[in-house]
């Protein structure tokens, strides 16, 4: 069957578009680990699930925590500090404009803490520890060739824009 001109010069495009996206896709991702229970001297952190999709809640030794957590949740990274143990809690709530956020949780031998919800909405990140500061990137959902970073010291989240690398 002949192309027609109209034909070539739109399949032409079409390549050409998708050489500029891949030029132009950032780095690749890594998946998220998963978790529903994190064991720690302090108390076991857990997601208590529900048979109603966005009704799972965080717990600590099966009481829930406050201010409460709920909805798709899954303990996605956890780190052991000489006397803390801190965890990134992914949520999800069903809002399709804000798919996830997270809060980090903090148990040691006096209690434990969760700060406020933070996150680009994005389920791609990458998390890292140094020393008692936490980092979490994750792309930003305005810029696409901007990253958001955010750091955690164990109390007060703080962001800033950085580009791809």
């Amino acid at each position: 069957m002949p192309v027609t001109p109209f034909q070539f010069l739109a399949a032409l495009t079409l390549a050409a578009v998708n050489m500029v996206a891949v030029a132009n896709s950032p780095p690749t991702w890594p998946v998220s680990p998963s978790r529903l229970a994190f064991d720690t001297p302090y108390g076991k952190l857990q997601v208590a699930t529900s048979e109603y999709v966005y009704e799972s809640r965080l717990q600590i030794d099966g009481a829930d925590i406050t201010p409460e957590v709920r909805g798709i949740l899954n303990i996605t990274y956890a780190f052991s500090l000489p006397k803390a143990q801190v965890a990134l809690v992914s949520v999800s709530t069903g809002n399709n404009i804000c798919p996830v956020a997270y809060r980090w949780v903090t148990l040691k031998q006096s209690g434990y803490t969760v700060s406020s919800e933070f996150g680009s909405c994005s389920e791609q990140i990458q998390v890292s520890a140094k020393g008692r500061v936490f980092t979490m990137r994750t792309p930003n959902s305005q810029k696409p060739d901007k990253i958001d970073i955010y750091t955690y010291d164990g109390k007060t989240i703080k962001r800033r824009i950085a580009a791809q690398p």
